[in-house]
C-alpha cells in the first residue's frame, strides 16, 4: 500500500507533466469529447469533484459545502481560503453565480488514488457572458481528496485560468 508521501510525489510528478502543455500556452482541446484518464480507484473521488461542480452550478451551497473537508485549503488568483467556513463566507456565492451563468466544457481529466488520498486534475474551457461581459477562458484545476469515514472529501483546490487566445 503506497504511503501518502508516495502518492504526493507521484501527484507532483504527473501534475507537472499533465499541465506542461497548459503552462506552455498550447491550445486546450475544446471539442465536446473529453480525454479522460481516471484510474478505477479514483473514480469515486472524481465523482465527488463532479458533484461539487454540479452543486455550484445549481446554486446548492449546502451540497457543495458538504463535499469539502472542514480544513479545506483553496488557492485561486493568488489568494487562499483556509477552511470550509472561510470559503462559505467569501467566494462560495460568487463561484456558484459564475458556474450557473457560464458553461464550462471539460477537455481533459486525470485522476489517481491510493488508500485514503486521491487527486483529480481537470482542464476546461469556459465561454459565455457574466455580469454583462464576455467570458472565454481556459482553466486548470487540481483537487486533492481525503477518504474519510463517510466518503471522499475535498481537502485542497487549486484553480487557475487565463483568457483563451
Amino acid at each position: 500500500m503506497p504511503t501518502a508521501k508516495t502518492i504526493l510525489a507521484i501527484f507532483l510528478s504527473v501534475s507537472i507533466t499533465s499541465f506542461g502543455p497548459a503552462l506552455a500556452h498550447e491550445p486546450v482541446q475544446t471539442a465536446a469529447v473529453s480525454i479522460d484518464d481516471v484510474q478505477a480507484e479514483a473514480a469515486e473521488a472524481a465523482s465527488v469533484v463532479d458533484a461539487f461542480h454540479a452543486a455550484l452550478e445549481h446554486g446548492e451551497a449546502a451540497a457543495a459545502l458538504a463535499l469539502l473537508a472542514d480544513d479545506v485549503l483553496i488557492f485561486e488568483g493568488g489568494g487562499a481560503e483556509r477552511s470550509k467556513a472561510e470559503y462559505a463566507q467569501h467566494h462560495l456565492a460568487a463561484d456558484a453565480a459564475f458556474s450557473a451563468a457560464v458553461p464550462s466544457i471539460q477537455s481533459r481529466r486525470l485522476a489517481r488514488a491510493g488508500a485514503d488520498i486521491a487527486w483529480v486534475t481537470t482542464e476546461s474551457r469556459t465561454t459565455g457572458e457574466f455580469n454583462g461581459g464576455p467570458i472565454d477562458s481556459l482553466s486548470a484545476e487540481t483537487m486533492v481528496l481525503r477518504h474519510e469515514t463517510d466518503g471522499w472529501r475535498i481537502t485542497h483546490i487549486h484553480w487557475s485560468s487565463h483568457a483563451a487566445r
